[in-house]
């Protein structure tokens, strides 16, 4: 770090890691005002919408599941909706259930591992979760207790716990029996009350005072909290189905960023769970609604760095929805909903854990696919992730070299696991001339 005159300053941040892929940051200060923020992202190209191309309908879910071992039930999820769109079919009601229940493991896993592993020691002051691990043994222990049950939900219904093989176009290819999901059950009270203990644990967090100016965007359903299906629907009460969605959705490429930059409608926008719980908070569970009250959470929360106390409490409505479901679970039978091409376009969108995700293919006659969009939450964020960053290092400008650094890195945690999950391992370089 180099310091010269306060006049101008530039905070540059060469090399995010632990991230799915590279990045930087760049924040330009003159006079005492933020200038310009740039989050690059070296990100390199990896082509799954060319790979797809090409291949048969029934290989989307395999395929895109690999692109994320945190969250490929997202991707199956949001292809084989897309698919079934394409190919006009509904599926049986007992398969949505199933399918719930499998991603309502994921967003337990998801959950625990960005809350405990990754965000939680932005705001105890340690530098990573071995040295929190170290300070507070029992509340690791807790959250990775979390992240076991999760993964047992997707091991059991998916067939393991990183890219499931159980899943198809239709459903599944083998309903697990009912005593196989009824001993979900003792594990998922544990989880549940596990659960409420993390809100009430992040619940006490001091929150830098910031607040954002957000355009919220999430799936919207009227019976339950949105997660595998349900309409896109802004904050403002504006709502979409999910095709003229997609069609609103404009993604552009700039120079500086390998990582696409969406818009809706020409301005930029946040999905996440600040977004879902503006949305439809109140359709959580009552369990969680609660567990929110307790801890001070208004209807809606647009302070960014609460969105740890969010995520705490749609893990306790994702323990509560699970055990619903298992308690309530009928095999499907069939497992699946035989699809059968035809040509046409089809679009699905799910709530993967950090936001918004949808898939639009076009298919033929055959099944053979003839185009792919796959728009995951990261470049929906990230143009706000850079207003989040311009506020943040506005109102921190008074801060030293070091704890501005520490506040950039919570700001871009704040909003996305994969993203966040390098910050404290961010180089940045303070020039000021």
């Amino acid at each position: 770090m180099t310091h010269g005159s306060q006049r101008e300053r530039t905070i540059g941040v060469e090399g995010i890691s632990r991230v799915e892929g590279e990045g930087s940051l760049r924040v330009s200060v003159r006079d005492g005002t933020v200038t310009n923020v740039a989050l690059e992202i070296f990100e390199p190209p990896r082509y799954f919408e060319a790979m797809l191309v090409g291949r048969h309908f029934s290989e989307a879910p395999d395929i895109t599941a690999r692109i994320c071992g945190i969250c490929p039930v997202a991707y199956q999820m949001s292809a084989c909706a897309a698919m079934e769109d394409a190919c006009g079919v509904v599926v049986d009601e007992r398969v949505t259930a199933l399918r719930r229940l499998l991603y309502c493991g994921e967003w337990i896993q998801s959950h625990a591992l960005h809350v405990y592993l990754l965000h939680a020691p932005d705001f105890l002051g340690c530098a990573d979760a071995v040295e929190l691990a170290e300070r507070d043994r029992p509340a690791i222990e807790r959250g990775l207790a979390l992240k076991r049950t999760g993964n047992l939900l997707m091991e059991t219904v998916g067939g393991r716990a990183i890219h499931p093989v159980n899943v198809r176009v239709g459903g599944f290819y083998r309903a697990p029996d009912r005593d196989v999901i009824a001993a979900l059950g003792e594990p998922l009270r544990h989880a549940r009350d596990a659960a409420l203990a993390t809100v009430r644990w992040v619940g006490g967090f001091d929150f830098p005072d910031v607040v954002g100016d957000y355009r919220y965007v999430a799936l919207r359903h009227p019976e339950h909290y949105a997660i595998e299906r349900g309409r896109p629907t802004s904050a403002d009460g504006s709502d979409f189905d999910v095709a003229h969605f997609a069609d609103l959705v404009v993604e552009e490429h700039v120079e500086r960023s390998t990582a696409l930059h969406a818009r809706l409608g020409g301005r930029h926008y946040l999905t996440g769970p600040l977004a879902r719980y503006a949305i439809n908070g109140d359709v959580l569970p009552s369990i969680a609604r609660q567990a929110a009250r307790d801890v001070g959470l208004a209807t809606r929360v647009d302070n960014p760095f609460q969105s740890i106390v969010v995520r705490a409490v749609e893990l306790v409505a994702a323990c509560d929805e699970a055990l619903s479901l298992v308690e309530a679970y009928e095999p499907p039978d069939p497992p699946a909903t035989e699809v059968a091409p035809r040509a046409g376009i089809g679009t699905g969108a799910t709530e993967a854990p950090r936001g918004l995700l949808f898939h639009q293919y076009e298919i033929d006659e055959r099944g053979t696919i003839l185009r792919a969009r796959i728009v995951p939450p990261t470049s929906q964020n990230q143009l706000t992730i850079e207003d989040d960053l311009r506020r943040v290092a506005q109102a921190g400008l008074d801060l030293d070299d070091h704890d501005l650094q520490w506040r950039c890195e919570q700001a871009v945690r704040n909003h996305d696991p994969c993203i966040s999950c390098a910050a404290h391992f961010l180089d940045l370089e303070v020039v000021r001339s």
